[in-house]
């Protein structure tokens, strides 16, 4: 609950400290005092559209402070602990903390933690709930009133469920109209690739196998000449009749050994010509095998060219080297099984559709049958308040009316309807079309009072929404509201004194000026006090032994 509000440089707020209890608190004043004017500063707390005329008037920034008394294990302590925005030393305590500057920029703390407008805005639901005096304004609006039904009957869950199946539903038909869309590409794109995939594959080139095939082409193609060279190395260095370099270097080799005995300095020579002697031998044997080898093969060359070639056009029609030929027909393989995936997705699309509109449709009927079963409940306390609320031939129907095969939405496909009958022998027929403006006033209340009570937030706040209602039937709010706050901290602006006077507390706002500055100021009220407050709702400025006395009666029938 909501257990102190600070307030500097609001408005007409120069300074505001109010500390706040469990049970009803009922908040009065003369009219333009500022009675809303704390419940405009928690609003700021937690989120709302920060302006630089919310600034007082030669200052240069605002500053609001909430702090809560949270229970353990509520959804509020939930969300700060996996926020990491808990107190370490009292993880039940909760401190908003919000700054605006004349420029309109903003800061926020919770807890003593920068935090941005979004992590105040997901916060805030969970600590207060406003209720503001023109909300009887949305009553007769469809998404309102849907969200009033599914508000009172709590099923969260089920409207995940369904926004979840929605969500579903929608991606795969959207999948499946992407896909429809780009079938004829796709397939004119697939015949262009099996084409070229079938060409590849008869061609079958092999990774490396161009070069390979390029080397065998160019030994092919030079064949004579590479025999000859081999041929006329062979005889220079090994078999020629005349002066081969192996013989040479035999006859310079037996000489130098003949005269080692004179000279051992030229052994390293005679060692270099011995070792020269072998290398001649063995490179003679290597070219008399290589030219050997040699074949003069038109055939084999004939292949090899055609083969370059084709390569070569090939590459040409996909505009790379031929040697990336095996890369791109990989790549051209792997893009043609993608695509003829993507034909057979989409002929199996229709049943995953399907499937998916089936579990989207059992969901929102679950769901419609839960509105209809907390539709008959709310109705009912709907109707008994409005009877207590001065209305006594008063009754209410939520209708709601479920089509299998209505569009689908996030929040399933029922029709609601508020519908009502305030006078004997009258149908029931929509709320906008029936009630006046103060019946709506007060039906709103009961509905808001109704609905309050099914929520977890643990503060509650009602801005004058008893406009509209007078003598009993301020009464009647004055002990629904009362009643309320036994479960949860409710607080209440009012100008009703019979709602006032059920209250637990009261505090009385009011404004002062010197004629240059205007202050507004909130007073926490002794039993002593009140009873001049709730004497001066009853009759005005005028405060008699009359109005006092009726002011102690009305306290005493509270209590």
């Amino acid at each position: 609950m909501l257990v102190h509000l600070h307030v500097r440089n609001f408005a007409v707020v120069r300074q505001l400290d109010v500390d706040l209890h469990n049970g009803m608190t009922a908040i009065t004043g003369e009219t333009g005092a500022g009675k809303s004017i704390a419940l405009d500063a928690l609003g700021l707390c937690l989120g709302d559209r920060a302006e630089g005329d919310m600034i007082r008037p030669e200052t240069d920034k605002a500053e609001v402070i909430a702090s809560f008394q949270l229970a353990a294990g509520s959804p509020a302590t939930l969300w700060l602990s996996a926020q990491e925005l808990a107190d370490d030393d009292d993880p039940e305590h909760c401190v908003l903390r919000r700054v605006i500057t004349r420029e309109g920029r903003s800061k926020a703390w919770i807890n003593g933690c920068p935090v941005n407008l979004a992590q105040l805005k997901q916060l805030a639901p969970l600590l207060v709930n406003i209720h503001g005096q023109h909300e009887h304004q949305l009553l007769t609006k469809p998404e309102h009133q849907l969200e009033l039904l599914d508000t009172y009957a709590r099923h969260h869950d089920l409207l995940e469920e369904v926004s979840g199946c929605y969500q579903t539903w929608y991606q795969l038909r959207k999948q499946q109209k992407l896909a429809q869309q780009q079938q004829e590409e796709r397939q004119a794109r697939a015949q262009l690739i099996r084409y070229q995939v079938e060409e590849l594959d008869q061609f079958a080139l092999k990774e490396g196998e161009y070069q390979e095939l390029e080397q065998q082409h160019k030994r092919l193609s030079n064949s004579s000449v590479l025999q000859e060279d081999s041929q006329f190395a062979l005889n220079a260095l090994y078999e020629g009749e005349h002066n081969n370099a192996y013989s040479l270097v035999q006859v310079a080799l037996n000489r130098l050994e003949q005269q080692l005995e004179n000279d051992p300095a030229l052994e390293p020579a005679v060692k270099m010509l011995n070792d020269a002697s072998v290398q001649i031998e063995e490179a003679a044997r290597e070219l008399r095998h290589y030219s050997d080898a040699i074949e003069l093969d038109d055939e084999a060359l004939a292949q090899a060219e055609k083969r370059v070639t084709q390569a070569v056009q090939l590459a040409r029609k996909h505009q790379l080297e031929p040697a990336g030929l095996p890369e791109v027909h990989r790549q051209l393989r792997a893009e043609l099984t993608e695509l003829d995936e993507a034909e057979a997705a989409l002929a199996n699309s229709d049943e995953e559709v399907q499937a998916a509109a089936q579990s989207y449709r059992h969901a929102a009927a679950r769901l419609s049958a839960q509105r209809s079963a907390a539709a008959h409940e709310l109705s009912e306390q709907i109707t008994r308040s409005m009877q207590a609320l001065n209305m006594p031939h008063g009754r209410f129907v939520i209708a709601v009316e479920h089509q299998a095969n209505a569009p689908a939405t996030r929040q399933g496909t029922d029709q609601i309807q508020f519908q009502v009958t305030t006078n004997p022998g009258q149908p029931l027929q929509a709320l906008a079309k029936v009630a006046s403006g103060g019946e709506l006033s007060r039906i709103s209340l009961a509905i808001q009072v109704i609905t309050a009570a099914q929520m977890t937030t643990p503060t509650l706040m009602f801005d004058e929404v008893d406009v509209g209602v007078s003598g009993a039937t301020a009464a009647t709010v004055g002990k629904l509201l009362r009643q309320l706050g036994k479960h949860n901290q409710v607080i209440c602006v009012t100008h009703l004194p019979q709602v006032a006077a059920m209250a637990h507390q009261q505090l009385r706002v009011d404004k002062t000026t010197d004629g240059a500055h205007t202050e507004t100021h909130m007073t926490q009220l002794d039993d002593e006090h009140r009873v001049i407050e709730l004497a001066r709702l009853l009759g005005g400025d005028q405060i008699t032994d009359t109005t006092k006395a009726n002011a102690k009666e009305l306290l005493a029938t509270a209590c």
